[in-house]
């Protein structure tokens, strides 16, 4: 066995060629570190129209709902608000637009959510119809509400 060989016995060469990029610089996950937007100015700059105006929209009913105290954020390579904690997330994708505000209050406007594609933690507003705005706000006091104990069951 050669002096080299040692340290790559039981290594693979898919391993081998992952060891080669380390070597070689910036992997991926560094390359998309690098490129993730640091402000909320930032992610929309990187939002293509239509979407951005539709984003924007949100961003507005969100700010609209919140006390002045709230402050933007990047949570999760997302645009967030914050008020003593983060209240909710919101992004563009292809087709659609989301709000993060939480499972608690999803299942509290579930009824009211009904036409809209849903999960436990997410809501679509798709890029063909209105965004709801009375809804959205709704939600993002439901979510503050939940974060100071006011609400039905905290956060």
């Amino acid at each position: 066995m050669l002096k080299n060989e040692a340290w790559t016995r039981g290594v693979g060469p898919c391993s081998m060629d992952r060891m080669r990029k380390k070597e070689s610089g910036e992997s991926s996950t560094e390359k998309r570190m690098n490129s993730a937007p640091k402000t909320v100015d930032e992610y929309m700059a990187g939002v293509a129209e239509p979407a951005r105006g539709r984003l924007e929209k949100m961003r507005t009913l969100i700010r609209a709902s919140l006390p002045r105290e709230a402050t933007e954020i990047i949570s999760y390579r997302m645009p967030a608000f914050k008020h003593k904690r983060v209240l909710v997330w919101f992004a563009a994708f292809k087709d659609h637009c989301s709000l993060f505000p939480t499972a608690a209050v999803i299942e509290e406007f579930k009824d009211e959510l009904k036409g809209f594609t849903i999960s436990k933690g997410t809501v679509r507003f798709p890029a063909d119809k209105p965004l709801p705005a009375a809804l959205i706000k709704k939600m993002v006091k439901a979510s503050l509400e939940k974060s100071e104990g006011k609400g039905r069951g905290r956060v």
